[in-house]
């Protein structure tokens, strides 16, 4: 499993996507799956950069340049912290950033930090000397292309690009999260080809097919559904956050149910026996826990039930 070149990623064709809530939304999320449904890895590391396109747009930030790929660092647990320090108008960065998706392949990244106040959003030079990967911090298989990995910053020069919150309070955070579940119909779309090309016709693989059939078509049509809601109504923030937690829950409960479906249908031997396909459930498996799963649908429901 050989991480991508940073040639392989198509950080020009993501920048070029049309942003979420500009009135072309749904083709974003298309090119988004459609790149998923090609090469999982390499279409996560595209909507990272596509999303910081977007933030930077909404943030008032400087955009990513021709020639650059740029990652999002924006995960924040309890410790390790990475915290910024600004001094005379200066900001440097220390500590270590865990979860960061294209460490060592991206040029670039927008990366949260601690600054006593709050988790601040910067932009970040990556060939600055102060950055450093952490090797061997990821141990899955799922995933392991990607080079997520922790990373570590020794007084990094860094440029405020959203004070704290300005990241996380706004629509489009929510617009960007249901990018990424339509990251995850691409890659359930393609860990379903194998059941989708069976030529087994007993009553056992065609309802397995059946169903596979019905939940993707579902994901799509949430999907669907929702670019044209953005479109309509991109700046209503409650709206947005019920929104995609919605659709985060119908696309994850698809593809959790591809998975399992095909492999019920299928048995073991394409989990064994194809490489390929035994790449694709192991990356969905672990992208899909990008979802919090109950603790979502309970912030689902507590909206609702305030709505």
């Amino acid at each position: 499993m050989t991480t991508p070149r940073r040639d392989e990623i198509p950080a020009a064709e993501a920048s070029a996507w049309p942003l979420p809530g500009h009135g072309d939304t749904l083709a974003r999320w298309q090119a988004l799956t459609s790149a998923c449904r090609t090469d999982i890895v390499i279409g996560r590391l595209a909507e990272a950069h596509a999303d910081a396109c977007a933030i930077t747009r909404e943030l008032g930030a400087p955009p990513p340049r021709h020639g650059e790929l740029w990652g999002v660092w924006a995960a924040e647990p309890p410790e390790p912290v990475l915290r910024a320090e600004t001094t005379r108008g200066r900001t440097l960065l220390s500590g270590r950033k865990p979860w960061c998706s294209g460490a060592g392949i991206c040029t670039h990244a927008l990366v949260t930090a601690e600054t006593g106040r709050g988790a601040a959003m910067f932009a970040v030079d990556l060939s600055e000397p102060g950055v450093a990967v952490v090797p061997g911090s990821w141990h899955g298989v799922g995933m392991a292309r990607s080079a997520t990995l922790s990373v570590d910053f020794d007084a990094v020069p860094a440029r405020l690009v959203g004070a704290e919150g300005a990241y996380v309070d706004r629509p489009g955070f929510w617009h960007g999260a249901i990018g990424v579940s339509a990251c995850w119909l691409g890659a359930a779309q393609a860990v379903a080809e194998p059941l989708l090309r069976s030529r087994r016709d007993d009553p056992i693989t065609a309802a397995h097919r059946g169903a596979v059939d019905a939940a993707l078509y579902a994901a799509h049509s949430a999907l669907t559904c929702a670019a044209a809601e953005i479109d309509a109504g991109p700046g209503e923030l409650g709206a947005a956050r019920i929104r995609a937690r919605r659709v985060r829950a119908i696309v994850e409960a698809a593809a959790t149910g591809t998975i399992d479906r095909v492999g019920r249908a299928l048995g073991a031997g394409p989990l064994a026996l194809d490489r390929v396909h035994a790449g694709r459930v192991a990356d969905l498996t672990v992208y899909l826990r990008q979802s919090h799963a109950e603790q979502d649908l309970a912030d689902l429901g507590a909206l609702v039930a305030r709505s």
